[in-house]
């Protein structure tokens, strides 16, 4: 059956406007740290990749974070216990957070946020990829987003022989069971069949 052993978090570099935001996020944090599952990030210590990833190291789980270097004095490099790897730019950052992790989460966030979530659903919307894909849908948060989706639909610009293919969880405590669940159902091989030919494409 397969595993998830890791987990890659797209969230803001901001800690948002709600202190929900930041709470949840450190919350998840330590679930991880207590499921004894990896947290792959980019690599920041402000805003909210800074309380998950600090919650996570906090409580003795793993990190890795990957960060270009022109963002290190930006986002501020981590400063807690944790492998951090130092890349040349974003897509190189985007290839390696793919490859190593077996599942994404997008907490709150920015543009930035967004553009990497796109970007995953789009690969698995192609079929280059069947690593599950969750939006932890902190106070409403990614509602909006849900809702162009279920426009997109309605208006036949996503078909039904290419889906796009997203779980949601209100409670970050949901996030692990459902991506294990949708694991479960893809199999060890299938999960990682697509790693190469995603990152040939970058």
């Amino acid at each position: 059956m397969a595993r998830i052993e890791s987990v890659c978090v797209y969230c803001g570099s901001a800690s948002g406007g709600e202190a929900v935001f930041a709470e949840e996020s450190r919350r998840f944090g330590r679930i991880l740290a207590a499921e004894g599952v990896r947290l792959v990030y980019g690599g920041g210590g402000i805003g909210l990749m800074g309380e998950v990833a600090g919650a996570v190291a906090l409580a003795g789980g793993a990190v890795t974070g990957i960060i270009p270097r022109f963002l290190m004095t930006r986002e501020r490099a981590f400063a807690h216990k944790a492998e951090i790897v130092v890349v040349e730019d974003m897509h190189e950052r985007k290839r390696l957070m793919f490859d190593r992790a077996d599942a994404f989460v997008a907490l709150p966030g920015g543009v930035g946020t967004l553009e990497e979530l796109v970007e995953q659903l789009t690969w698995a919307q192609l079929g280059r990829h069947r690593k599950p894909v969750l939006l932890a849908n902190i106070a409403g948060f990614w509602d909006p987003f849900v809702a162009l989706i279920d426009h997109m639909r309605e208006t036949g610009f996503i078909r039904t022989d290419t889906p796009v293919e997203m779980l949601t969880a209100d409670r970050v405590e949901d996030i692990l069971p459902r991506l294990r669940a949708a694991a479960a159902k893809v199999g060890e091989r299938a999960l990682h069949a697509a790693d190469g030919a995603i990152a040939d494409r970058m």
